[in-house]
């Protein structure tokens, strides 16, 4: 399974860096290759200062070693070793009213003295940060991201869905990031589902991610904008870089294990505001998003 999965996750970062260098026009993905000392290592891509992705980085690691003492504590064991791989994205388009998008799936098991594997299962998700609301956008992300649930099981979609609402909210801010997606983890093999029936699944989801997003890219790219709509791009690209740093366990558990640094902090935006008491005027675009993200909504 492991080889399995680690296969298809090289393929499809080749797939989407190709399909996203096309959108783009000028920018090309600069490829890092790096080595973990305690075993494994990635391949980092990143995006810059294009003339559609101001930012974005999609990378791919398969990791092994000893468990790291943060998990040791949380499965409880003494000893143990492990073996982890995954796609990790973040785009973050100039236009602001292109969204911002993050997607993550990865595959994970751990192993006995004998080597044997005790325990195994695949996690991830995909989810949308728009600036400026537009509902048809929202609408078209979370019609694909249900399709691709659909396919395997009908529970899935409202499942993960309300997962994601959960799990992508600031606490501290007592607000949504945005407009959600989908998110699963510990996803292992059941009476119902075998691993194979979960690999199919997260397969299903990553290959549907380009068509989740690539077509609002195309239809909001050209949008002409001012500098208070960069600027309140930038204040919202605040609140996500809050939520990295405060929240997302993938950032935490790398920052308390010796991760990749440049790796981890890859999801953050290269330009952010932080405003004193900052609110939109009543009934402004910007106030309509905030209306939206106190709340998680049924788009579909």
């Amino acid at each position: 399974m492991k080889d399995q999965f680690y296969a298809y996750i090289q393929n499809l970062q080749d797939i989407i860096t190709q399909k996203l260098e096309t959108i783009d026009g000028k920018a090309k993905f600069q490829e890092d290759l790096w080595k973990r000392p305690e075993g494994g290592g990635g391949r980092t891509r990143v995006i810059e200062n294009g003339a559609v992705f101001e930012k974005g980085g999609v990378n791919i690691s398969a990791v092994h070693g000893e468990l790291p003492e943060v998990l040791r504590k949380q499965f409880k064991v003494e000893t143990g070793n492990f073996f982890a791989c995954g796609l990790s994205l973040v785009l973050h388009p100039k236009n602001p009213f292109i969204p911002t998008v993050h997607a993550n799936w990865r595959y994970f098991e751990m192993y006995n003295e004998k080597g044997e594997i005790v325990t195994q299962w695949f996690g991830g998700g995909q989810d949308l940060t728009p600036y400026y609301l537009f509902e048809e956008d929202a609408i078209h992300f979370h019609t694909v991201c249900k399709e691709a649930c659909d396919k395997h099981n009908k529970d899935f979609y409202p499942k993960y869905k309300e997962t994601c609402d959960n799990y992508f909210w600031n606490a501290h801010r007592n607000e949504a990031r945005g407009v959600g997606g989908l998110f699963f983890d510990y996803l292992k093999e059941t009476e119902a589902f075998s691993m194979q029936d979960r690999y199919d699944f997260v397969t299903e989801v990553g290959n549907s991610f380009l068509n989740s997003y690539v077509p609002i890219v195309e239809k909001r790219k050209n949008t002409a904008y001012e500098q208070e709509h960069k600027d309140w791009q930038e204040i919202r690209r605040g609140r996500y870089v809050e939520f990295n740093l405060v929240h997302d366990r993938g950032t935490l558990f790398g920052l308390k294990t010796n991760g990749r640094i440049e790796s981890i902090l890859m999801s953050l935006p290269p330009t952010v505001q932080w405003k004193y008491n900052h609110h939109p005027e009543e009934g402004a675009p910007e106030a309509k998003l905030l209306e939206v993200l106190a709340k998680p909504k049924a788009w579909v």
